[in-house]
């Protein structure tokens, strides 16, 4: 991976405007580019002082978004080495993602209530993303309306 990660991993800034913080845009960043495999294991991240910089927010911000991936096995750190991505990907806690994706539903739905779409719109957009039959009261793929 190149000496400037932070661009490849970070190519937009993160959004203030977003209903998610500054560290779970990261966390979740960080999470893609691995399920991506745009970071493999052992592959070093930057430091968090160098993310901090270069994203223009607070260490701490930083700070605690490593921290939270590494409670969830995706990175680990070693002093005075840095961070890596893990050898093995976390294995997924069933009451802990069924929690996650409650808050990511919760999540979605205040950010498409904020930005003026009716949740239900969304819902079935996200259908039709994941080849998903209509339920009978949903009008048929690709007119879902904002």
């Amino acid at each position: 991976m190149s000496a400037d990660i932070e661009t490849y991993l970070f190519p937009t800034p993160l959004s203030d405007a977003s209903a998610l913080p500054l560290r779970v845009q990261i966390r979740e960043r960080v999470l893609a580019a691995i399920g991506s495999g745009l970071l493999k294991p052992d592959d070093r991240l930057p430091t968090m002082r160098a993310l901090a910089v270069h994203l223009r927010v607070d260490l701490n911000t930083v700070q605690r978004a490593y921290a939270e991936l590494e409670r969830l096995g995706a990175i680990r750190t070693l002093r005075a080495r840095g961070s890596f991505v893990s050898d093995t990907p976390p294995h997924p806690d069933g009451v802990l993602k069924a929690a996650e994706a409650r808050a990511l539903a919760a999540s979605t739905i205040a950010r498409s209530q904020a930005a003026g779409l009716d949740p239900e719109a969304v819902v079935i957009a996200m259908r039709d993303l994941l080849g998903l039959p209509p339920t009978p009261s949903e009008p048929e793929s690709g007119s879902a309306k904002g």
